[in-house]
């Protein structure tokens, strides 16, 4: 066989084709997202309101409504829980952030075990994108275009709250609402990615194509270029060798991503690791007389 029929053989069923589709769209918007929450330095309020949204999903299985609907409602609720328990000043953020997560996590697993279903609710924790339905993937192309949207009408102020919030407020911005507005985008987002890589594994497509473009580029705007390349060609990639292996498509998504951080984190041209003890060797080695030491970069 060759290599090029492994690629195509995949592409000749209707549900690999959904299934890439769904999943390359929910990567893109993950990985521009997560190239705010990586300079915010909001990555456990990503896994907060991923693992928060169970519940609603459970509740609206049981309501007989999309899951979307229920989703949206608890990812809003939990950013609410979570500013109202930090708000109250004795708590702080990362502890009010364990205590809703986990708290409705719990919930919702508890919900699961106690619904009589002949849908096996599950596939919520750790995702069934090869059961991608073409309504399915409406969904996800809707919240994916609402999310999309908003972020690229709001860039230029969502960024400048990124690295200086307080000279955002003082040309007139609101950091709060701002905050507040990026916290909405996860909840929305989320509840885009549970379809492909289910509950468990969504702070993940919120977190590490952020964090690899970080240490690819100095420069915000090809972060934002960098991050979903890389995340939609890890999400085809993962999804196509699960078809091979037989194994779970939404691990394969993130370990490949785990991998192509990795291998940046070691080789990255500028700040990978090698690159970092090579330049700090040279300069500490003597330089000859009459030379100056290598300049290292800070």
């Amino acid at each position: 066989m060759s290599p090029l029929d492994w690629i195509l053989e995949p592409l000749s069923y209707p549900f690999m084709l959904r299934a890439l589709a769904v999943g390359i769209i929910a990567a893109t918007v993950c990985a521009v997202l997560s190239c705010w929450l990586v300079l915010v330095g909001w990555s456990l309020m990503g896994d907060a309101v991923s693992h928060a949204v169970l519940p609603g999903v459970v509740l609206a299985y049981i309501l007989g409504i999309p899951f979307a609907v229920g989703a949206v409602v608890f990812g809003f609720l939990a950013v609410g829980l979570i500013g109202g328990v930090r708000g109250g000043g004795r708590v702080k953020e990362d502890a009010a952030i364990g205590i809703v997560f986990t708290s409705l996590f719990a919930l919702g697993l508890v919900l699961i075990s106690v619904t009589p279903s002949h849908t096996d609710l599950n596939h919520i924790v750790f995702g069934s994108i090869l059961g991608t339905s073409g309504e399915d993937l409406l969904q996800v192309a809707v919240l994916a275009a609402v999310s999309l949207t908003v972020l690229l009408l709001k860039r230029r102020d969502l960024t400048l709250f990124a690295f200086d919030p307080v000279h955002a407020f003082a040309i007139g911005l609101s950091p709060r609402r701002l905050g507040w507005l990026l916290l909405g985008l996860v909840a929305l987002t989320s509840v885009m990615a549970i379809q492909v890589v289910g509950v468990v594994l969504v702070v993940a497509m919120l977190v590490i194509p952020g964090a690899t473009a970080r240490l690819l580029t100095e420069r915000f705007s090809r972060m934002l270029v960098l991050a979903p390349a890389l995340s939609a060609l890890c999400t085809a990639g993962g999804i196509l060798v699960s078809y091979w292996a037989d194994a779970s498509p939404g691990g394969l998504v993130v370990l490949a991503q785990g991998a192509v951080f990795a291998a940046v984190f070691l080789l990255s041209p500028r700040h990978g690791l090698l690159r970092r003890r090579t330049t700090t060797a040279a300069a500490r080695r003597p330089s000859p007389r009459g030379t100056q030491a290598p300049l290292t970069e800070t």
